[in-house]
C-alpha cells in the first residue's frame, strides 16, 4: 500500500505541474490577493473530489458513453473558459483607477474566487474523463474498490491544494513586483489570452 501512495502521489504531481486552465486562473487570482487564490484553489480542488467520487460510482462512465452529453459538457467548459478569458482582457483595459477599484471588490468577495474554481472544474469534461481513467490505476489488488477510489480522490484533492498552494504564496511573494500598474494589465492580458484561447480550442476539439 505504501508503494501505491508514493506512486499515486507522484503521479499526482506531474499531473498538477501540468499547465491547464486551472493553472492559469489560480495564477490569475493569486494576483489580486492569496486570498482569492486560495479559494479559487479550494474551488477547483472540491470539483476534482466530486468528480473523484462521480468516477468512483462508475457514473462517468456514463460521460464517456454518450457522445450528445460529453458534447454539451465541452461547449458548456468552452463557453465558461471564453468567459473568463474576457472577463481578463477587460480587466486590463480599465484604466489604472477603475482597475484598482475593480481589485478591490474582486478581494471582498471570495465566494466569487471558490465559485470561479469550482466553475471551471466541473465545467471541464476532460476532468471527468481522467479522474475515471486515473484513480482505478491504483487501486491496489483486493482492496474494495468504493472505499479506496474515495479515499484517492480525497488524497488527490488534498495534496493538490497544497500544490497550488505554493503558487498562491509565491505569488504573493512577487507582489512588490506584480502589483505595479503596467505589469498587472500585462499579466492580465497574457492571462485573459491563454484562458480565451483554451476555450476555443475546447469548442473546436473533435
Amino acid at each position: 500500500m505504501l508503494t501505491t501512495l508514493v506512486a499515486f502521489l507522484g503521479a499526482c504531481t506531474l499531473v498538477a505541474a501540468s499547465p491547464g486552465p486551472s493553472t492559469v486562473l489560480i495564477i490569475r487570482q493569486s494576483l489580486h490577493s492569496r486570498r482569492s487564490g486560495f479559494l479559487t484553489v479550494l474551488g477547483n480542488e472540491t470539483g476534482v473530489f466530486i468528480w473523484g467520487i462521480v468516477a468512483a460510482f462508475g457514473l462517468t462512465a456514463l460521460l464517456t458513453a454518450s457522445e450528445v452529453a460529453y458534447e454539451v459538457m465541452r461547449i458548456v467548459g468552452a463557453v465558461v473558459l471564453v468567459g473568463f478569458g474576457i472577463q481578463a482582457l477587460r480587466q486590463a483595459r480599465r484604466k489604472e483607477g477603475a482597475e484598482q477599484d475593480a481589485w478591490q471588490g474582486v478581494r471582498k468577495s471570495g465566494w466569487a474566487s471558490y465559485r470561479g474554481g469550482l466553475l471551471l472544474n466541473l465545467a471541464n469534461p476532460k476532468a471527468a474523463v481522467f479522474a475515471l481513467s486515473f484513480l482505478p490505476q491504483f487501486v491496489p489488488e483486493g482492496a474494495p474498490h468504493l472505499p479506496t477510489m474515495i479515499g484517492l480522490a480525497a488524497l488527490w484533492a488534498v495534496y493538490e491544494v497544497g500544490y497550488y498552494g505554493l503558487y498562491v504564496w509565491f505569488v504573493g511573494r512577487m507582489k512588490a513586483v506584480l502589483s505595479r500598474a503596467g505589469v498587472r494589465r500585462r499579466l492580465e492580458q497574457i492571462s485573459g489570452g491563454v484562458l480565451l484561447l483554451l476555450g476555443v480550442r475546447m469548442a473546436l476539439e473533435n
